[in-house]
């Protein structure tokens, strides 16, 4: 079941949700430090963590599911956010250089469909990046936040998930180490959670990350004999003995 885009909007403007932004969003700026020239689309409630693109980036999308619903985006400006079919996305093939998931791919019941067309609207050295909860942290199991609705992964599962359609796992990121509270002294001190977090303990941070790649095959080419040139390997050559041969066949 999709979480509601007023409740995620909600939260990401609580003072947890605003630390829970900038932990993630650092981890993203790290992965894709430069994106010029290129398309981006968030889709799930990529907000959040769009706006810092803005301006880098050719062109920057929101599209949000129907069971979701949609909310206008950026602010200010013309608005780039639509409502859509997670299985039928409105754009031609090939039309965009990266894909951004967060709060996506947890709720969606038609995951492979949707991984697929995912696949079918990304460039062929196109890259993803999605962000989902961690079935081994504290953030799945409470569910006084987005993070805590779903279905949580560990990284080892994402990654075949991807494998499994088409894509090629290629770095893996942890983030939200700090308890999923709003006590303010431990939301000061959110900074020196995400780093010892990511030093000491990473397998259990509240959310994890993961980029990958289209994977695209070749296809294998098949030589084909014209059949002339079947008929002529058949024919003996005239003069040699296999000319003079007589078949016989006894019933």
């Amino acid at each position: 079941m999709w979480s509601d885009v007023v409740d995620l909007r909600d939260f990401y403007a609580s003072s947890l949700g605003y630390v829970a932004r900038r932990a993630v969003g650092r981890r993203l700026r790290d992965m894709w430090p430069d994106m010029e020239n290129q398309r981006l689309l968030g889709l799930g409630y990529a907000t959040p963590f769009l706006g810092s693109f803005l301006g880098r980036a050719e062109r920057v999308m929101a599209m949000m599911p129907a069971a979701q619903g949609v909310l206008p985006w950026p602010p200010e400006g013309p608005n780039a956010a639509t409502l859509v079919e997670e299985t039928d996305l409105p754009l031609a093939d090939l039309s965009v250089d990266r894909v951004l998931l967060v709060h996506a791919l947890e709720h969606t019941e038609a995951l492979r469909p949707f991984l697929r067309e995912v696949w079918r609207v990304m460039a062929g050295g196109g890259r993803l990046i999605v962000v989902v909860p961690n079935r081994r942290g504290i953030w799945a199991r409470i569910d006084s936040t987005p993070f805590g609705h779903g279905h949580p992964y560990t990284m080892g599962q994402i990654s075949r998930l991807l494998r499994d359609n088409l894509f090629t796992p290629i770095r893996t990121r942890s983030a939200l180490f700090i308890p999923p509270v709003s006590w303010r002294l431990w939301l000061t001190s959110a900074g020196a959670w995400e780093r010892a977090g990511e030093r000491w303990f990473p397998r259990f941070s509240g959310v994890v990350m993961i980029e990958a790649g289209k994977q695209i095959y070749a296809p294998t080419a098949v030589r084909t004999v014209p059949a002339k040139a079947k008929r002529l390997r058949t024919q003996p050559a005239i003069g040699s003995p296999a000319a003079g041969r007589i078949s016989v066949s006894v019933d």
